[in-house]
Order: C-alpha cells, then structure tokens, then sequence
C-alpha cells in the first residue's frame, strides 16, 4: 500500500521558501516541530489566527492555498476551489463560477496532456510573448478540472498541470527576465508536482528555482534547492540525463558566483554520468537538456574561467552539433564565441560572432541571447572606435533590434 503523501501544498510551499526541514519553519514561526507534522499531516488542523497570519507572510499564499481546509461552513468541494480561484486570480485570470461539480471523463487527462506537449514543442519556435498567455490559460484550466477529476485520471492532470506552471516559469524567467514571477510561477509547479506525486518533476522545478539566487549571486539559497532537487531526484527513478542536468544547473549557478573550478568539477561529473548511462527512461518533458547542452555549458564556463583555447573549441564544436531547432541556444554559443575572441583581444572576430548571434536573434527572439551580446559589446568598450565595433553598433542599435528588445 502506497504511504499517504500527506499535505503535499504546504510540503511544497515550505521547501520552495527555503525552509527545507520541518524543524527550520517550526522554529521560524516559534512553534513545535509536532505542530508543522500536524500541518503536513494528510488531515492537517486549521491554525489558530495569528499562527496562521505569520504562516501565510511567511510562506506567501493563503491557507487554502497551503492545503488547509477552512472550519465548518465550507464544503470540501467549496474549499478545493477556493484554491484553485487563489492560483488563477494571481496570475491576472478568472475562473468561471460553477454550482456543481461534473465528474471529468478518464479522457480528459489525455486531451489535457495533449495540449501540454504542444506548448513544450512551440517553446522552441513561437515568441516568448505569445506563447506565455497561452500557458497561463492552459494551467487556469487545469486548475479548473482537477476537483472535478479522481485516482489517475487526477494525477495525470496534476502532472501535465505541473509541467505547463514550469514552462510559464521557465518563460518569465529566461525570456521575460521576471525572475520575481517566475518564483511564484514555479512554486505553483511545485505544488502541482506534488498533487501529482510526481518526484522527478518535483526536481525540475527545484532545480529551476535555483538559477533565480544563482544568477543574482546568492550561493548559499542556489546550493540550497539544489540539495532539494537531488532528493527529489534520487525518489526517482531519475535518468543520467536528468542526474547530469542537475550537474548542469549548479555548475551554472557556482559559474556566476564565481566559482568556475567547483563548476568545471561538476560538468565533468555530468560528462561521466552521461558515459555510463542509466536504465531509467528520460522524462519526455526533458527536451531541454542533451550531451551537446552540457558541453555549451562547459565551453560558457571556460570562458568564465579565462580558458580561452578550451572554450574557444569547445563553443566551435557545440556550434557544429547543434540542430535547426536549437535556435535560442545557438545565439547564446554565438554569443560565448564572441565573448571569447573579445577577451582574446581580437575584435574583428568578436564582432562577426555577434552580428551573427543579432541575425539568429532576429529570426528567433531570446533574452539570454541578446544578454550575451550586450556583454560583449561592453568588453569590446576598449575597441569602440573600431570600425568594426561601430558597425555592431549599427546592428546593436538598428531599428528593429532596439525595438524587439524594449517590447520584450
């Protein structure tokens, strides 16, 4: 028999905030640690009113939110959707009233997921733009049939809900740069990970909460969910892939805080996992990582690193690999190759690399691409009266690019 998941909301919340122990939220809010088992227990008691004010600013949602069901006067049912219409009212989205609740037919789970896929595949070829509210109107109808849906029919809908917050997350936080959204975004993807029991999702939206501290240079809280993400993941069964992805992640993340030797350490650990391989399929959802993504990992780190002749082959090589639908990552490579030569002193090539990252841009729109090339041309400030830099600038600057990136 299966172990009762318990309070899976508030598991999620708590973890998401930082609080990775039920000892660590017990003391931040000055009760017994007995109190946050009964909280996470599968019949969790409603907290007296202060206790549950300081448990709401703490954690960022409402009680219902948490997974706690109001006091008598509320149905069950009415206290499920109260949940639901707190997640859709956050992201600007309001869910239809309805008296009564029709049972979903077992079907609905697969046209849900169906839906789901086609965003995971358009991610890669329709803008940021277009695509984000796309997303947030499939997970508004997620939330929408999972009270009315039971058993497997339930978790498939919670799975495919978690995965389409993820990819809402993932677009606020590498296309939209709304890195304060995307963490609200996520923690909802969390909690769906968890209605749905799914563990190995559970590690991918962990390990994505990562790159918002490691980006702004905050190790300790980056290193944090990571840990979090590897427990999840060992819940499993995790794929190499996905055990060399996590590699990937934290050596980005001890990249921009300035620890390339702990981040070269952990490449080549992803490189020896992905050797040996696994016997555990790869979650379809993972459609973002791949031997050629950890090498471009690789060469950006040593870059950072200052191993220019490294980075400089194995940028070139990971160019090479990529395919026609990898057309954000090959305007990050570019721009890694062109940051590579500005380092190297040779502007000219710099420059090429970058007027090449700004066509691909025009043709498909990535922020982390366009950062890569705003870095570059800040490197090359020595060079600026080049006429090859003032060329950059015409393209840096033109019309089209300037107002594609202000509109973004």
């Amino acid at each position: 028999m299966a172990r009762p998941a318990g309070n899976t909301r508030l598991k999620s919340a708590r973890v998401a905030a930082g609080y990775h122990s039920q000892q660590a939220l017990a003391d931040a809010l000055d009760v017994g640690v007995r109190q946050v088992r009964r909280w996470e227990s599968d019949t969790p008691p409603w907290p007296h009113p202060e206790i549950g004010q300081a448990l709401t600013q703490l954690l960022g949602q409402d009680l219902a939110s948490l997974g706690f069901t109001p006091p008598a006067g509320a149905s069950p049912d009415r206290g499920r959707r109260s949940v639901l219409a707190a997640t859709a009212a956050a992201v600007g989205l309001a869910t239809v009233p309805t008296q009564a609740v029709a049972m979903q037919p077992a079907t609905a789970a697969e046209d849900y997921m169906s839906v789901t896929r086609s965003h995971r595949r358009l991610y890669w070829s329709v803008a940021p733009a277009t695509l984000h509210p796309a997303a947030l109107a499939h997970a508004t109808l997620g939330c929408e049939l999972l009270p009315e849906t039971a058993g497997q029919t339930r978790k498939r809908i919670a799975a495919a809900l978690a995965e389409t917050w993820l990819l809402a997350g993932r677009i606020e936080f590498f296309d939209l740069r709304d890195a304060d959204r995307a963490q609200q975004t996520l923690l909802r993807a969390l909690q769906a990970a968890g209605e749905a029991d799914d563990s190995l999702l559970g590690a991918a939206v962990l390990a994505h909460t990562a790159f918002i501290p490691g980006w702004a240079g905050d190790r300790e809280a980056a290193v944090e969910r990571m840990v979090a993400a590897r427990t999840y993941a060992r819940r499993g069964p995790a794929s190499a892939e996905l055990f060399a992805w996590l590699d990937a992640v934290e050596a980005e993340c001890e990249t921009r805080c300035g620890h390339t030797r702990t981040a070269l350490h952990l490449i080549g650990h992803a490189e020896d996992v992905l050797a040996v391989g696994s016997d555990h399929a790869t979650p379809e959802w993972l459609d973002w990582f791949s031997a050629v993504r950890l090498a471009a990992f690789k060469g950006n780190t040593q870059l950072k690193a200052g191993h220019l002749p490294q980075a400089r082959e194995t940028l070139r090589d990971v160019l090479d690999a990529l395919g026609p639908a990898d057309e954000k990552q090959v305007t990050v490579v570019l721009g890694d190759l062109a940051a590579v030569e500005a380092a190297a002193g040779d502007p000219e090539a710099a420059c090429r690399y970058a007027v090449r990252a700004l066509d691909q841009l025009e043709r498909t729109w990535y922020a982390m691409g366009m950062d890569r090339v705003r870095e570059v041309r800040r490197n090359l400030a020595p060079h600026q009266h080049e006429r090859c830099v003032r060329e950059l600038d015409d393209r840096l600057y033109g019309w089209s690019t300037t107002v594609s990136a202000l509109a973004r």
